[in-house]
């Protein structure tokens, strides 16, 4: 053993009852996890919020809010994914740093829990759809940007109508399924066809839309993606491809235009998470998605949201777990965006 590496480490860490944290930005994250004497919120202690964020419905103290959309009327097998939101809230230890990116988004955005999308009707999708969009309008004209935890994925379908309203974005989409289909038995909304939706009413632009992790047995429903013009990149290609081609691709798609991020649980395999309506076997690893995201860190990434978490199919709580930490990736993004839009001359 090194006895002058041995005495330098016990003068320097040997008395200190506070963390001795040299590197700028280990220091912010510390910074947002300890308090000036050292202590740090019990994870498991205080009123449960999306990422541990403060509830704050005051938007101009916002520049990102975090909120629930509890709304599954838009399903074709399970329902549950209403109870998604809550499900996210109860997750504690995700953050406040993220160690792949060097970014402590609480530290360079104000980030609120703003609550639940103010919904008129436990009956109706119709009513629902409408009211989701007008409180993402809301949320716009007061210059928030938003991150959202779903519901079902019928409700990204009203969320991009309000985002996309003047400007159509492009959009990195995680999914087992395209979500492109038409009407099913009358209804046009439902969480197997928004985006079909959101491109017909001119707010996606499919030529900059990547759809990744595609596979199971409603390959025929999603000939829309294709002839729209969106890259699909099915679940086996991933494998064949690799992480990093992947990434390649997805930039060169969504090119340098405003993106938004939408994560569907069951992309991921049912191994990791269950809970979920449309579980589809041969799906990607969290880490894989982890690593999908991370590398579109140079993406201009205006918002996003995680959906399809139906809790009371995992009584194990990874479902809920996984998806916490996929919206805290997101989250990353959309402030590494605004810092190099603020940096950029």
């Amino acid at each position: 053993m090194d006895q002058n590496n041995l005495e330098r480490l016990r003068s320097k860490y040997t008395e200190s009852s506070t963390p001795q944290i040299e590197d700028p930005v280990f220091q912010e994250a510390a910074s947002s996890a300890f308090d000036s004497e050292g202590r740090r919120q019990f994870p498991y202690g205080g009123l449960p919020t999306l990422l541990d964020f403060p509830h704050q419905p005051d938007l101009s103290e916002l520049d990102i809010a975090l909120i629930g959309v509890p709304m599954d009327l838009g399903v074709t097998n399970r329902t549950g994914a209403r109870f998604g939101p809550r499900a996210l809230r109860t997750i504690e230890r995700i953050g406040p740093f993220n160690h792949a990116l060097r970014v402590t988004p609480g530290k360079r955005e104000r980030i609120g829990d703003i609550g639940d999308v103010p919904l008129q009707s436990r009956y109706s999708l119709n009513q629902s759809i409408a009211d989701i969009e007008a409180e993402f309008r809301r949320l716009k004209a007061a210059g928030v940007r938003t991150l959202a935890a779903g519901g079902d994925h019928s409700v990204t379908y009203p969320i991009l109508k309000a985002l996309g309203a003047d400007e159509p974005l492009g959009m990195v989409h995680i999914d087992a399924h395209c979500d492109t289909a038409g009407p099913f038995e009358g209804e046009k909304f439902h969480h197997g066809g928004p985006f079909r939706l959101a491109v017909l009413d001119g707010v996606l632009d499919p030529a900059r839309s990547i759809q990744i992790g595609i596979r199971g047995a409603s390959e025929y429903l999603w000939e829309f993606s294709t002839d729209a013009g969106m890259t699909v990149v099915h679940a086996e290609e991933v494998d064949a491809l690799g992480i990093e081609a992947v990434i390649q691709q997805a930039l060169e798609v969504i090119g340098s235009g405003p993106t938004y991020i939408t994560v569907d649980v069951d992309g991921i395999d049912p191994a990791f998470a269950p809970g979920t309506g449309t579980p589809e076997v041969g799906g990607l690893t969290p880490r894989e998605v982890q690593r999908v995201l991370r590398g579109l860190s140079s993406a201009q990434i205006i918002g996003g949201d995680v959906v399809e978490v139906a809790p009371q199919y995992d009584p194990s709580t990874n479902t809920a777990h996984v998806g916490a930490q996929m919206m805290f990736e997101i989250l990353s993004l959309m402030v590494l965006t605004h810092r190099a839009q603020a940096q950029s001359p």
